[in-house]
Order: C-alpha cells, then structure tokens, then sequence
C-alpha cells in the first residue's frame, strides 16, 4: 500500500483504521482521530474565479473535514470556459459500506450551473442522497490554463458507474480504493488541472486537501 505526498509518513499508521471503517461515507459512528498534517494558506489568493479570464479554465475541491470518521471527504468542481458555467459533484457513499461493486447506489451526483449556484449547493449538500451529518465546511480552487471539459465529463459516467471501495478488491484481490478521493482526482485529471497533486490509492482525503499547493483556501458556509 502506498500513501502519496510529502506528509504521507505521517498518517500511515492510521491506514488500517481506514480500511477498518470506511472511506468518504458518513457513519454516524465518531472517531476521535486527526490527520497529522496541515499547511499554510495559499500564498497567492484566487480572487475573482467566477468571471476572470472566460477562456480559460479553473477548478476547486470541496472539502468535509469532519467526514469519513474525520479522515475527510471530498467532492469536486470544473469550469467550463466561456459559458460562466460549472460542473460539480461527488462520490457520497452514504451507507458507509467499505465494498460497493459496479453500477451498484454509492450516492454518486453531480449538477451544472452558476459559480454561485455550486456554491450554494456545497455549502448546503442539496444534493445529497438523504440526511448529511457534515456540510462541506471548505473549498479550494485553481485557475487552469489547460482544460478538456468532454473529457472531464466522460470521467464522472465512469466514476458514478464503477462502485465503491476501500479494502481488499473481491474481484482481484488488490489492495485499493475507488472513493471519493479517486473520483475527485480522477474527474479533475481528466479536465486537465494545473497544479493537480497526485493521488495514490488508499490516500487520506484530509492529508490531499493539504498538499494541494498554491490552490486557494476558503471556508464555506450555507448559503
């Protein structure tokens, strides 16, 4: 198993609990645990993300800290250059269960409009598939002078087909992961975002969040 980035080391020894609860889903069960990482806001502020430079693109990573046993979820969010549009979504996997398999429920959903509008819905999971225990909280976001919005878009079909999981892949054997940690990369690499930090299998959504270097960083509240 491999835990990517440069602060890795310092959550490998929580990996276990991971795979012992679940990943990206919302128990209502409560650990006590925290991610041993943190790093400095962006130094340079995204400002003016909605309506700056039309043609070029952008992207932001929503952020429940508190989710997922307080390992973190995590959803995602694309521009679509010159329409003033946004595609958003996430993998919710309300059940919590480690091993959904293809085409099975794992509360994939995603939605397009106003930067305003993405907003709003994160900030008050509108479309969650039933009750949320934790609200997206935090959001970070990078412009992106590379995009490929049919190619993103063909990404999340995948990503909302393919099931969930955290463990041991029945069908392999494979130690791995397809959460929300990977449909969000996977979604986000597909678009073709700058500055993307990679994401391994297995890795803690929280720690990512971290590593995500000169990406803005924001709180978020209803509205």
């Amino acid at each position: 198993m491999h835990i990517g980035g440069r602060r890795g080391l310092a959550v490998g020894a929580v990996i276990g609990a991971i795979v012992a609860v679940a990943g990206c889903g919302q128990p209502t069960a409560r650990a006590t645990a925290k991610t041993a990482a943190t790093a400095p806001s962006s130094a340079e502020a995204l400002t003016n993300l909605a309506g700056a430079a039309p043609s070029r693109g952008a992207a932001c990573v929503f952020v429940k800290p508190d989710g997922a046993q307080k390992f973190g979820h995590v959803g995602w969010g694309f521009k679509v250059p010159g329409t003033g549009r946004w595609v958003y979504g996430a993998v919710e996997n309300p059940s919590g269960k480690l091993y959904t398999p293809p085409g099975g429920d794992i509360g994939a959903w995603h939605a397009e409009g106003s930067y305003d509008r993405m907003l709003s819905d994160m900030s008050t999971d509108a479309h969650y598939p039933g009750r949320s225990e934790h609200p997206y909280s935090r959001y970070r976001c990078t412009k992106s002078s590379t995009h490929d919005v049919n190619r993103a878009r063909a990404m999340i079909r995948t990503v909302e087909k393919r099931g969930f999981l955290v463990g041991v892949d029945p069908r392999t054997g494979e130690l791995t992961s397809r959460d929300c940690l990977d449909a969000t990369y996977d979604v986000l690499k597909a678009y073709r975002t700058r500055h993307l930090t990679p994401a391994p299998k297995l890795s803690v959504p929280n720690v990512w969040v971290e590593e995500l270097w000169d990406w803005s960083d924001r709180q978020l509240t209803p509205r």
